[in-house]
């Protein structure tokens, strides 16, 4: 069920995404790869803690 929720979700966002303009979509990319980013960090920092 929750997979064709985030099917159903992702298919209304690039569905957007086309009408959108591109400041918007590079702003929206830029805000996705930086949450990415500093949750990769803190993944990293959390599992190097448990190793020592």
């Amino acid at each position: 069920m929750a997979l064709a929720l985030i099917v159903i979700a992702l298919g209304t966002l690039f569905g957007a995404a086309a009408y959108a303009p591109a400041s918007v979509l590079v702003l929206a990319a830029l805000v996705i790869g930086g949450w990415l980013l500093a949750f990769a960090v803190r993944e990293r920092a959390g599992r190097a803690k448990q190793q020592h």
